[in-house]
């Protein structure tokens, strides 16, 4: 499946190194072709401050439903 820019997804992993849990929602903010099929996705806090941002593989996530 192929993603977009501001697409809302839902991790499907831990991601400890950067307390990211499974479940957590993030929005897709940049999108990578080459070497590899890659995302950038940043994760909020309730009061939108950003958490975490980091490049994720497609396997590590999923659209938000």
């Amino acid at each position: 499946m192929t993603y977009s820019i501001f697409d809302v997804v839902v991790l499907t992993q831990d991601i400890p190194r950067e307390g990211l849990r499974a479940g957590m929602q993030g929005a897709i903010i940049e999108v990578y072709s080459l070497p590899v099929e890659g995302y950038e996705v940043e994760f909020c806090d309730a009061e939108g401050r950003t958490v975490a941002q980091l490049a994720l593989s497609p396997d590590q996530f999923q659209l938000e439903k």
